[in-house]
């Protein structure tokens, strides 16, 4: 009896610490050594009741590998720091671990806000929700997070646009540079682990399709899905290789006229990859208005890139930041986007298209690429 006594004391205290546990949002798994939130922080709160104006912002950048990313590595802390905040700023070198650590460290050191431009949108879920249940604020940058409730909004330059500004580019540029058509071409896409990538590619199909159907336009190698276009880790020498394939594998015998690039980095590997090759510089979009493309583009090697300026998106991006402070929350979003489990809400500025005729109207006001048109 004694024994039956004890084990059901025993299975009543279990049972109230998992009641207790699922109170308080334990069946999520975490590494936090951080004090749970108070009961008054409910995601739905999340900012409303503002914060101290010397408050920490976090910032989780993907990487610097590319000129936009260090421009916002720069920005966001000269930036934050000048309105009054403290600002950790880091970036994951590509690595999604190295990122969920660094915004676990954020979380532990009592930011307020957290903006992240993640390295794989899926893959921050369990540390975003354990954000929120802390009752911070996250900002998506430039990237939708998905697949997790733990997102405010995000701020981002139109992903399908900026596919259908990418697609007609390349289609105005044929016409302006190549005569008249069938024209051969190749499509490229993005690094598949970025949410925008598949968007970037399904925009500039929405334009190329319709003539690639009627004959227009000529995917030689066949390779129109964007599982075999993509380009891993949106890494330069990945492409410049799969380029030097397909011009080995299908162009021996033809002239290759037009290239789909998803940036400015893989535009100039497939040009590298086509002079190389013996060919004429095909037709090549791009995207991010990266200095050595804005030369090249002024010099006519490559045909277009989209500006997405950073100083707009971070200025944007510390426009929100400011508003939550103040206790005004989240301001009204310009559109939402279901990231798999919630609709988000999104913060959308216009990219544009960059051609050697407008880049010096397009530029006017940033004078360091200005300064490049000569």
């Amino acid at each position: 009896m004694k024994t039956k006594k004890r084990l059901s004391l025993l299975l009543a205290a279990a049972l109230t610490m998992t009641t207790a546990l699922t109170g308080c949002g334990g069946s999520q798994q975490t590494t936090s050594s951080a004090a749970p939130a108070p009961a008054s922080s409910t995601p739905a709160a999340s900012g409303a009741a503002g914060f101290s104006a010397d408050a920490t912002i976090g910032v989780a950048l993907p990487w610097l590998g590319t000129q936009n990313w260090k421009e916002a590595d720069e920005m966001f802390r000269a930036q934050l720091e000048a309105a009054g905040f403290k600002a950790i700023v880091q970036h994951a070198d590509n690595k999604v671990p190295q990122q969920q650590q660094q915004i676990e460290s954020m979380i532990q050191n009592g930011a307020k806000v957290i903006v992240v431009g993640p390295v794989d949108g899926s893959q921050l879920g369990a540390v975003l929700e354990e954000a929120k249940a802390a009752g911070i604020s996250v900002i998506g940058y430039d990237r939708l997070i998905e697949n997790t409730t733990g997102i405010d909004g995000v701020v981002q330059f139109g992903s399908i646009k900026t596919g259908e500004l990418q697609g007609q580019a390349l289609l105005d540029g044929l016409a302006a540079q190549k005569g008249k058509g069938p024209y051969n071409i190749e499509l490229f896409g993005g690094g598949p682990a970025d949410p925008n990538a598949p968007n970037f590619f399904k925009g500039a199909m929405k334009v190329l399709q319709p003539k690639i159907d009627d004959g227009t336009l000529v995917v030689v190698s066949g390779q129109t899905d964007f599982t075999q276009c993509a380009t891993m880790d949106w890494d330069n020498s990945k492409a410049q290789s799969r380029m030097d394939s397909l011009l080995s594998g299908f162009y021996s015998n033809k002239e290759i006229d037009g290239v789909l690039s998803p940036n400015d980095g893989i535009a100039r590997a497939i040009i590298t990859a086509s002079e190389q090759a013996g060919q004429k510089i095909p037709v090549v979009s791009g995207l991010d208005a990266e200095n050595e493309s804005v030369e090249w583009i002024w010099s006519g090697k490559q045909y277009s890139t989209v500006a997405k300026p950073t100083d707009v998106l971070v200025g944007k991006t510390i426009e929100i930041i400011k508003s939550l402070q103040a206790g005004k929350g989240m301001p009204a979003p310009d559109s939402t986007v279901n990231n798999g489990k919630k609709d988000v809400g999104v913060y959308e500025l216009a990219p544009i298209v960059v051609t050697k005729e407008n880049a010096k109207e397009v530029f006017a006001k940033d004078p360091g690429r200005l300064a490049l048109l000569k």
